[in-house]
């Protein structure tokens, strides 16, 4: 009896013993990394193969096993910056089909759309929110026909004008597109719903975008002309196209339009005036075969009047400015600035201005 006793006992301690490897042995698997079986495909902590993951990224136009980023393209938007007026922004924006990049920008004119987390510091969308882009017509005269949704109709009459030339110039950055027509739910529009500006013929360029109107200047005899002057907003440096009545002495448009831009813009504005005080053309400019050729004074040079200057360098403003505003006449393809006794100019790189600036250089048009 006193053994049977004592067997039982021996095995219940052998008993114990083994269960606590088990026990021991188990909390050890929980807590140490076992390697896969040699055929095994990784996952993440998602439980998402990694190869799979690359495949969705290219499905989603993020980002190609090479870690290169989706395709975009440079556009111009027309947005309302900080100061009220019309100005343009490039923007990186998606690339889209190629018979819906008209589209595209108009859809980024629209506050509370996409271009929200694009926009820049002190610039808002002019579109009003909600408002769709149901269709757009291109015809062979370059007239853009733009159906939007009912929803355009809610924006202040102070606004009214700056939404049109806002689309307006952001359509006819596109090389085929001239003017823009409107329709509201596929109803023609002869005059814009709030306050009645008159569109049935259309609205180009050729209309003016941020006019401002002289006291002193004789509207009926005067001609408009859009200048560009560079503003400033935070870090971002931009153009801001005006339209100015100017007196046009002896037919001499481009002359008239250059004389005007030495004396600055003449309301008050944050708009920057980028020449020297003393500047002054020195000729009549002359247009030809498309390139109109423009004489300053040495007072034109960044340095002037400074000594020991080893090249003479005009400011990248005033070329900028110049550039932008004489080609807009269809007639300049480019401008050759000149200054007096100076064989070659420099930019602000100290690179040399060796031919004729095109506005390609600082924006490209766009085609659809």
């Amino acid at each position: 009896m006193q053994k049977r006793s004592l067997l039982l006992t021996s095995m219940a301690m052998s008993l114990a013993i083994i269960l606590s490897g088990c026990f021991q042995g188990e909390q050890s698997l929980e807590n140490k990394e076992v390697d896969p079986p040699p055929n095994a495909e990784a996952v993440n902590d998602s439980g998402q193969n990694p190869a799979d993951g690359k495949k969705n990224e290219k499905m989603d136009g993020n980002k190609t096993g090479d870690d290169t980023a989706s395709a975009t393209v440079e556009t111009q938007l027309y947005l309302i910056d900080a100061n009220g007026m019309v100005a343009p922004q490039t923007m990186e924006l998606p690339q889209p089909d190629s018979k819906e990049v008209a589209a595209q920008a108009l859809e980024y004119l629209v506050k509370d759309g996409p271009v929200t987390s694009l926009l820049p510091n002190g610039f808002r969308a002019v579109l009003p929110a909600g408002t769709e882009i149901l269709g757009l017509n291109l015809k062979d005269n370059g007239e853009m026909v733009v159906n939007v949704s009912k929803e355009f109709e809610n924006y202040e009459s102070e606004n009214e004008r700056k939404i049109l030339q806002a689309m307006t110039h952001t359509l006819t950055q596109f090389d085929s597109v001239n003017e823009m027509k409107l329709q509201i739910n596929g109803q023609k529009q002869q005059t814009m719903p709030v306050n009645g500006t008159p569109i049935g013929k259309g609205y180009s360029r050729k209309d003016g975008i941020n006019i401002v109107q002289s006291k002193s200047v004789d509207l009926m005899q005067s001609e408009p002309v859009t200048l560009y002057y560079p503003s400033v907003q935070g870090d971002n440096e931009y153009y801001v196209p005006v339209t100015q009545y100017i007196d046009v002495e002896d037919q001499d448009t481009f002359g008239s339009t250059i004389q005007t831009m030495l004396e600055g813009p003449g309301f008050d504005t944050n708009l920057q005036h980028v020449f020297n005080s003393q500047t002054e053309m020195t000729n009549d400019p002359s247009l030809q075969n498309g390139v109109l050729e423009v004489m300053f004074s040495q007072d034109v040079l960044q340095d002037a009047g400074k000594q020991g200057n080893n090249k003479p360098v005009i400011s990248d403003k005033v070329m900028e400015s110049l550039v932008r505003t004489l080609t807009q006449d269809e007639e300049v393809e480019a401008v050759e600035v000149k200054v007096e006794d100076v064989e070659t100019l420099f930019n602000e790189n100290g690179e040399p201005y060796t031919e004729p600036v095109t506005k390609q250089k600082f924006i490209a048009k766009q085609k659809l």
